[in-house]
């Protein structure tokens, strides 16, 4: 079975097989990744997947009306949890963007709503031959990313957000050869 080269280990196969480019709309779900990318800055996915489920206990199921309320003594927690990142712009970050994610809620009905609207809707589907063909940015990360920054939010470069556009599903950029490239076409 042929999938994309960069699942190179268990944790890293089960994530692209079973989520890694299906459509997600659930803001809850978006919160999440948006803060594992953010997370993930200058460091490997493998790293933050290895680290998801402290990330999930951590930050409350990643709802972000209560993570919006987390206080400094909450943040201080944050920096001595060996579970998760302990950067301190990062935890920082991650307050401020689900305040800012339910500023956006609340404009737009919804985050998914909003962040969707960058693409149309519906996801981009690509036709990527290796991973060498797969940019780090589009012109699309870059709109949505300086959306987001006008918007408030931290952590969220052109980079981020097409990773985080790739996890999400808004873009399609499994490789062609790979078994899931039609499949999550389907979801």
């Amino acid at each position: 079975m042929t999938r994309c080269a960069w699942a190179r280990n268990a944790l890293a196969v089960a994530y692209h097989d079973r989520e890694w480019g299906v459509p997600v709309r659930n803001d809850r779900r978006l919160f999440e990744l948006l803060i594992l990318e953010g997370a993930q800055a200058g460091l490997s996915w493998d790293t933050i997947l290895r680290k998801r489920a402290a990330y999930r206990r951590a930050y409350l199921g990643f709802d972000p009306k209560k993570v919006a309320k987390f206080d400094a003594k909450k943040k201080r927690a944050l920096m001595k949890d060996a579970g998760i990142v302990r950067n301190r712009a990062k935890i920082e970050a991650s307050v401020i963007n689900a305040r800012c994610l339910l500023q956006v809620q609340k404009e737009f009905g919804s985050f998914a709503r909003y962040a969707w609207g960058f693409v149309g809707g519906k996801p981009v589907v690509n036709r990527r031959r290796g991973i060498r063909d797969i940019p780090p940015r589009t012109d699309v990360s870059d709109a949505l990313s300086k959306d987001l920054k006008k918007r408030g939010f931290k952590f969220v470069g052109t980079t981020i957000l097409y990773a985080f556009m790739q996890a999400v599903g808004m873009v399609n950029d499994h490789t062609v050869d790979c078994f899931r490239w039609k499949q999550v076409q389907r979801k």
